[in-house]
């Protein structure tokens, strides 16, 4: 495997760090209506989170680690704002899950595919609507 796939995947671990970070704020501020949906989110980030830390290993690197806290894009007051929140982070999620894609080949590809994937359908649940191309919006 690459060196670019190594980089991927360590990129892919530390959005799925932030994303289980952002997750805790988003359920603390989500309200009863969609609690279940940011915590099934939560649970599935905490999964990908870990899987990564194995292959990250697997490529012979040392997995990034999660950092003691995230500065969030903007205050998150509501339920409104976690909304907006948890597409953010699903959209930065997708974004690198794209990267590792093209970095990666065999299952590892698959995996990040499928990562990608979830994350766009979780994006569009919170935002109401999708992107023509997950993990491709406004890049250059």
């Amino acid at each position: 495997m690459s060196s670019g796939a190594l980089e991927a995947a360590q990129a892919a671990l530390a959005a799925e760090h932030a994303a289980v970070y952002g997750y805790g704020v988003v359920g603390g501020r989500i309200g009863t209506a969609r609690g279940a949906e940011a915590s099934a989110a939560y649970a599935a980030h905490r999964a990908r989170r870990d899987a990564l830390a194995r292959t990250v290993r697997d490529l012979g690197g040392e997995p990034t680690a999660a950092a003691a806290a995230y500065t969030l894009p903007f205050p998150v007051a509501g339920a409104t704002s976690a909304e907006r929140l948890a597409a953010r982070l699903e959209d930065r999620v997708a974004d690198v899950y794209s990267d590792l894609v093209r970095a990666a080949e065999g299952p590892l590809r698959q995996q990040a595919a499928d990562a990608l994937r979830e994350a766009a359908v979780r994006a569009a649940r919170w935002r109401g609507t999708g992107v023509a191309f997950p993990g491709l919006a406004e890049r250059s």
